[in-house]
């Protein structure tokens, strides 16, 4: 059994048991969060889409802890001035490990 949920505008392909990294959620650790934006769900036989949502259906989640991402880097490079500007910074996630996939009725 597994589910396609939206969280923070991005979509996640989750399972019961899984331990997903989503960005920043303003919870505190060991809170239970529960994903109603279920976009896709199947169960090995019944596979049912949304529009945009599937009703009834969403994913149980308990927040671990937040942490930060790898770092990305940037460089932008004006040509013939030698100007160049640095850029960068690490994206503060949110670890959360799927405790039940809650099935449309």
């Amino acid at each position: 059994m597994y589910a396609i949920v939206e969280s923070g505008g991005k979509q996640y392909k989750v399972t019961e048991g899984q331990s997903l990294d989503v960005d920043h959620l303003n919870v505190e650790d060991g809170a239970t969060i529960e994903l109603d934006r279920v976009l896709f769900f199947s169960d090995g036989t019944n596979n049912i889409a949304g529009k945009p949502v599937v009703e009834g259906a969403k994913v149980v989640a308990k927040a671990e802890g937040t942490g930060l991402g790898e770092k990305v880097r940037g460089l932008r490079f004006k040509a013939k001035t030698r100007a160049h500007t640095r850029t960068g910074g690490r994206a503060v996630f949110t670890r959360l490990k799927i405790e039940s996939i809650v099935a449309p009725k």
